[in-house]
């Protein structure tokens, strides 16, 4: 029997879940946002390592077919899109509850008919996007979160309903996604992963000119390879399929790290600080990295490491968020835009606009400030993105400097306008020699430090000299 071991980095926006073998290499992956029950955000994202595990044996079992049919391997990744639509179908009718209950608790008796009607209404336009979007769209594989999938289309449906109900709207979805997404559901992966088996056929056998708006099914070279064998391939299939489905998956020993790491449901010898977890996960990628800067959601670590990837000295700001996730969150919500659409834009800045203050109590003020000056967006979200990596520098000044190799986790990674900067202002104050290594896993490195944890099973702690040195 194969042995697997689990890291579970419980963050204070996201959770993540990383599954390693026995030869530490990843074999699923989990992710999904931090919510106010974070037992339930756990146990989400280990459950979606799980099947991601188990789509990651399948295709390893497979490889040799997939290699001489190429079609088996686009009917493996167009499965894992199906079973996750599967996924999004279950929870989309928990919410659906949850907005009838808060309609009948929240609106009053005179104006619930006509909210009703207009959820019905709303549900029957987006369930129908959504799901092309998994089925054509690769929406599975964007790692979108349920909340920010179904946000965006509610949004958008009740800007199309008369001005009227739109408060009365906005009320019942404030109200109710926050408790659907705070039901632990209990995903039967056997009877899902048929269901999406089904479901493929549906999707092959019916297939029309146009699959989606705007694009032709004839040019789609990935499509062409399953029409008209799309039930031959599924027999082929099944038996490996099945085999998968149905494997006792042993997870033999666990480690819990991340920002809410102490309301894990773990015993107290599974938790290992994040700073050390993010340090041995980064060397496990990059065995030469000796420095890493990790901004989460809540703080900023900066930390160097020794040749086995253990700590030897470190820097934390961890009393505000100040030039972490949640500020970068504060800054979308203020502009009104996505948090993925922060970096972009600010790459287009001219000039670096001087920020005062990272602090977010006062950043909403500043930016409002600042626009009134005349000052463009993308200008002002330079000198942001700018502001909050001197900040992060003055942190690894103070644990050491930067040495090579130098690696850069968390889910702030992937912002490219912080990546811009970080490359700068390393290279202004250490040199151009320094190699910075940032990787598509950058925000499961602390899960992945856990997961080696809990493989080596060894008991380490942070430098005491540097344990209360922690600094806002």
């Amino acid at each position: 029997m194969h042995k697997y071991y689990l890291g579970v980095d419980l963050g204070s926006t996201t959770s993540k879940a990383v599954i390693i073998n026995e030869n530490d290499e990843i074999i699923g992956r989990g992710i999904t946002n931090t919510r106010a029950n974070y037992a339930v955000a756990a146990d989400i994202a280990r459950a979606e390592a799980v099947y991601n595990a188990r789509f990651s044996i399948l295709k390893r079992n497979l490889e040799k077919e997939m290699e001489a049919n190429p079609e088996y391997r686009k009917y493996i990744s167009d499965l894992e899109n199906a079973f996750q639509y599967e996924q999004f179908r279950i929870r989309i009718d928990k919410l659906g509850e949850e907005l009838l209950k808060t309609t009948k608790s929240y609106i009053k008796p005179e104006m619930q008919d006509t909210i009703l009607e207009a959820l019905r209404a709303i549900r029957k336009s987006m369930k129908p996007r959504i799901k092309n979007e998994y089925l054509f769209g690769n929406l599975g594989s964007k790692n979108q979160f349920f909340r920010d999938i179904v946000s965006e289309k509610y949004n958008e449906e009740v800007a199309k309903l008369g001005p009227e109900l739109f408060e009365s709207l906005m009320t019942v979805w404030d109200k109710s996604i926050t408790p659907a997404e705070n039901i632990s559901v209990d995903f039967d992966f056997i009877e899902l992963i048929h269901k999406s088996m089904d479901r493929l056929k549906e999707k092959y056998n019916t297939l029309t000119e146009t699959a989606a708006e705007n694009v032709s099914v004839n040019f789609d070279a990935e499509i062409n390879l399953l029409k008209g064998k799309v039930e031959n391939i599924s027999d082929s299939l099944r038996q490996h399929i099945d085999d998968v489905a149905m494997m006792d998956f042993n997870i033999t020993n666990m480690t819990g790290t991340g920002y809410g790491r102490a309301l894990l449901p773990f015993p107290e010898d599974c938790i290992r600080s994040e700073i050390l977890c993010h340090a041995f996960g980064a060397h496990a990628v990059f065995p030469d990295t000796r420095t890493v800067l990790d901004i989460g959601g809540q703080d900023t670590k900066a930390i160097q490491v020794d040749k086995y990837g253990l700590v030897t000295s470190f820097q934390m700001n961890d009393r505000c968020a100040a030039g972490c996730g949640r500020y970068l969150g504060y800054i979308a919500d203020e502009m009104s835009i996505s948090l993925n659409e922060l970096g972009p834009m600010a790459m287009q800045a001219e000039k670096e606009v001087t920020i005062c203050s990272t602090c977010t109590v006062f950043a909403g003020a500043e930016l409002r400030e600042l626009t009134n000056l005349g000052e463009k967006r993308e200008d002002i979200l330079g000198g942001l993105h700018k502001a909050i990596i001197m900040r992060a520098m003055s942190l690894i000044a103070r644990s050491g400097g930067v040495f090579n190799e130098f690696t850069f986790t968390g889910g702030v990674a992937r912002n490219p306008a912080v990546i811009k900067y970080l490359g700068q202002l390393v290279k202004e104050n250490y040199g151009d020699g320094i190699k910075i290594n940032i990787h598509t896993d950058s925000i499961f490195m602390g899960a992945l430090g856990g997961a080696m944890f809990a493989r080596r099973n060894i008991k380490v702690d942070l430098p005491s000299a540097k344990k209360n040195k922690e600094v806002a």
